[in-house]
């Protein structure tokens, strides 16, 4: 019977390399807030995640009054989780990145081969990524909702990735027909939960494979648990892209340190998913290059009494041992009560051309 052709997975393309569910997983270390105000620490961030094997560094380009208001009115202050009792405001200008040191971390980015791009919040930040040279476009969770971002991003014509953190099916619907309507051709969405940091059972990356097949788009996970184990579960559920924040060191005080990877956790993440890639592999039934030195090892049929030849094959004289070089087990009823064909010595493998 002729199987059918296996579909070829949806895929995107960011600076050559192909992204896909058939292809290793493509890992973004999120730099974020992680600079703490020192462009030294962000140019080191980016070196540490190409040495950690990170596949890209992503940025975030806002300046405070392009992502909220200068107010300490209601809603302006964030009550509960990480950053309680801070206003936005303060919050966004302590941790943005200044729009001039965008062009000396892209340069240095292409300089070492690691891919760079960002996260916009708003119109001017995407003229500043184009005039840069962006290779790609990242939506935030937060921004998800954000049609008109959404569109503005996707009339470049580059590829886009969205997160969708607190988002529904309907709003994940909604963002995913802004991009195609304006253009965006080359679409991904990350599964998100938008908790900082998020318990991992929050995750329900059974909804990976759903969001595979409601929108047929590239799949990933946008994945703020502090360890590795769900990004690595992700990519058995064909996640192609892993994004984590990253940082040189969890305790560095900045507002988005204490939930980050540091370097040996990210260069563990890029080898444990890279690995439960690998062992993914196709259907195969077949025996593998590891098992043909241990195949003698098998069970397998002998003679455990001598015989002469005519003689009566009797259940006592065969036994079911190790190693592998008589003939199946499951041969047994066609070898006892047949004739010895020759002589048979002791602990001789059977054989079919041993039976008369």
């Amino acid at each position: 019977m002729t199987m059918p052709p296996h579909p070829t997975p949806p895929a995107i393309t960011i600076a050559g390399r192909r992204i896909a569910a058939d292809a290793p997983p493509y890992v973004i270390a999120e730099l974020s807030a992680n600079h703490n105000g020192s462009l030294a620490t962000a140019l080191a961030i980016v070196d540490a995640a190409k040495a950690a094997g990170a596949d890209a560094v992503k940025l975030q380009t806002y300046r405070p009054d392009t992502i909220t208001l200068d107010s300490d009115g209601d809603g302006f202050v964030i009550e509960g989780g990480l950053w309680h009792g801070r206003r936005l405001y303060d919050l966004y200008q302590q941790a943005h990145m200044p729009w001039d040191w965008h062009a000396t971390l892209f340069a240095h980015a292409r300089q070492i081969g690691i891919t760079i791009f960002s996260s916009p919040f708003d119109a001017t930040a995407i003229d500043l990524l184009e005039d840069l040279g962006a290779p790609a476009y990242k939506i935030a969770s937060f921004e998800a909702v954000d049609l008109p971002l959404i569109r503005y991003a996707a009339s470049t014509g580059k590829p886009m990735i969205i997160s969708t953190g607190m988002a529904d099916a309907n709003e994940i619907a909604e963002a995913v027909d802004a991009a195609r309507s304006a253009g965006c051709r080359q679409l991904a969405l990350l599964h998100c939960v938008s908790g900082y940091p998020a318990p991992a059972a929050d995750y329900n990356l059974r909804t990976l494979t759903d969001m595979i097949s409601r929108f047929g788009v590239v799949t990933g996970l946008s994945d703020h648990t502090l360890d590795n184990t769900t990004a690595i579960a992700a990519v058995a559920l064909g996640a192609a892209l892993i994004e984590k924040h990253f940082t040189l060191d969890r305790s560095g005080g900045g507002p988005d340190d204490s939930f980050s990877l540091q370097p040996a956790e990210l260069a563990q993440l890029c080898q444990g998913a890279h690995t439960a890639w690998s062992a993914l592999g196709r259907v195969d039934y077949g025996r593998k290059s590891s098992e043909i030195g241990n195949a003698q090892f098998r069970r397998s049929l002998y003679f455990v009494k001598p015989l002469r030849a005519g003689d009566t094959i009797t259940a006592d004289a065969v036994r079911s041992v190790r190693p592998g070089y008589g003939l199946a087990p499951k041969h047994w009823d066609a070898v006892v009560g047949r004739r010895a064909a020759r002589d048979i010595g002791l602990h001789t493998p059977v054989a079919w051309d041993a039976l008369a």
